[in-house]
């Protein structure tokens, strides 16, 4: 008799428990799909002549909404931004060019890597800079809370020049510090270099950043297993289809990124 009552007093408290966070009904019960996005990050994140969200992330909003039978609503966020909206549950995910750091994974969930990039500097025509050797001294900007921020500051320990330092909020105020002259250089991602440095006459490719190939992922909720499943398997349908080289072709060019580590098995 003991032992039924522990194995029905077990079975309640499994069947009243306070239920967990799935996303995934949540999204296609409402209908909508909350996506945020970093649209100052051309071309994967910008607006259009119109004025709408357009990119690469954007395009990977509504591909995973048409995925869910939903409608897209896309987000636009700051930088800092990426990780709160998560948390607070204002968006259900958000493609912002977000690097998997394991800090970050004790915050909010990752899938897969679905793009990737490394870093790279924009410089004033009249800054003097070639080389990496060549930022010594000079005037740094970068978007405040992105690893580019994170690693350039810890080089400007190392060169005691954390005062040559601006940090920004959005990476075109990075631009616009470049293009007048108050910043040497601006640091941002390979992506963004051609289209900004078309925008600003005064503005050229400055030197690649000497820190480690960034992989970006899809951010969701930490605690969401069902709703992180679904985004790897989403990002492993965009690669398999050819969708994820189809949009990396239009809105970069080149050659696309190998999305898999060598010995390693996504």
């Amino acid at each position: 008799m003991l032992k039924k009552l522990v194995a029905l007093a077990a079975f309640t408290t499994f069947t009243t428990g306070p239920a967990m966070a799935d996303t995934l009904d949540d999204v296609v019960d409402r209908g909508t799909l909350r996506c945020g996005v970093v649209l100052d990050f051309p071309p994967i994140g910008y607006r259009d002549a119109n004025n709408e969200p357009a990119g690469f992330d954007v395009e990977y909003c509504n591909d995973l909404a048409a995925a869910l039978e939903v409608e897209a609503e896309i987000l636009p966020l700051t930088w800092a931004e990426r990780l709160p909206v998560i948390v607070t549950g204002r968006a259900d995910v958000v493609f912002g060019a977000t690097s998997d750091s394991l800090e970050r994974a004790r915050t909010v969930g990752f899938s897969i890597p679905y793009a990737i990039y490394y870093a790279q500097g924009v410089v004033n025509a009249d800054s003097g800079i070639e080389t990496f050797e060549d930022i010594r001294g000079k005037r740094v900007a970068a978007a405040i809370g992105t690893v580019p921020e994170q690693e350039w500051l810890k080089i400007a320990a190392e060169w005691g020049e954390e005062g040559n330092y601006q940090g920004y909020q959005s990476e075109n105020e990075v631009f616009l510090a470049v293009a007048q002259g108050k910043a040497d250089i601006g640091i941002t991602t390979n992506t963004a270099v051609l289209p900004i440095t078309q925008q600003y006459e005064t503005v050229l490719a400055g030197p690649r950043m000497p820190w480690t190939t960034d992989y970006t992922s899809v951010v969701g909720k930490r605690q969401d297993v069902t709703w992180l499943n679904f985004l790897n398997l989403f990002v492993t349908h965009q690669a398999r289809s050819g969708r994820y080289q189809e949009l990396w072709g239009k809105y970069v060019g080149g050659e696309t990124p190998e999305l898999r580590i060598p010995g390693v098995m996504y």
